[in-house]
């Protein structure tokens, strides 16, 4: 079973259809039996970092997805889902994350010329990251400079770039997607991609 954590996130559908659309059949659950059962999970999000911990919160969420993580579940971060597995954020100073990767959720600095929000495709290197892991599971057969889709105002610095397995360009160098154990994220919306983010998904079902 593949379990889609319901936060009230806005994106919950369309992650939802695109695990479909590979044959699989997810639900969207805020159950933490059915979470802790699930075969993989998934955390997707778009909104406010801080809105998003409240929820996470008020639904009492936070320790089920920590005792997910733990048990060596797989586990998938998506946009703000990403942002939501570190410590803090500069969106919300004084807010904690989950905290279960370490690094740096960095406002988008301002550049002439760039609009933020970054929306739109841009193209991933998973072997140009100093000390990074080009190897990370989620991009098996996926080519160098593939373009996926982001929209985002803040981004992850990972406080250790071995887990850093793809890469991208837009004002600053932007850490797109980590693999730590079993904890997978993009910074990036795969079931917006096209069929490079259907082949990212599809990895992540292969795991």
């Amino acid at each position: 079973m593949i379990a889609i954590i319901d936060y009230d996130a806005g994106n919950l559908r369309s992650v939802e259809k695109a695990f479909q659309y590979l044959g699989a059949s997810p639900i969207i659950t805020r159950d933490p039996a059915q979470i802790l059962s699930a075969d993989k999970v998934i955390l997707p999000g778009v909104g406010s970092f801080g809105d998003a911990m409240a929820k996470l919160q008020q639904y009492q969420l936070t320790e089920v997805i920590q005792d997910t993580v733990k048990k060596g579940t797989p586990f998938l971060g998506i946009c703000l889902g990403l942002q939501l597995l570190f410590e803090s954020s500069e969106e919300t100073p004084g807010v904690k994350g989950l905290g279960i990767c370490h690094g740096s959720i960095l406002r988008i600095p301002e550049t002439p010329g760039l609009k933020i929000p970054h929306m739109g495709w841009n193209s991933l290197s998973c072997t140009l990251e100093p000390h990074g892991n080009p190897n990370g599971r989620l991009f098996r057969d996926i080519p160098e400079d593939s373009y996926v889709y982001f929209v985002h105002s803040y981004y992850l610095k990972a406080a250790r770039p071995s887990i850093v397995t793809a890469s991208t360009d837009y004002c600053t160098r932007i850490h797109a997607s980590i693999e730590q154990d079993n904890v997978f994220a993009c910074q990036f919306h795969p079931e917006k991609s096209g069929s490079t983010g259907l082949s990212i998904l599809k990895n992540f079902l292969s795991i």
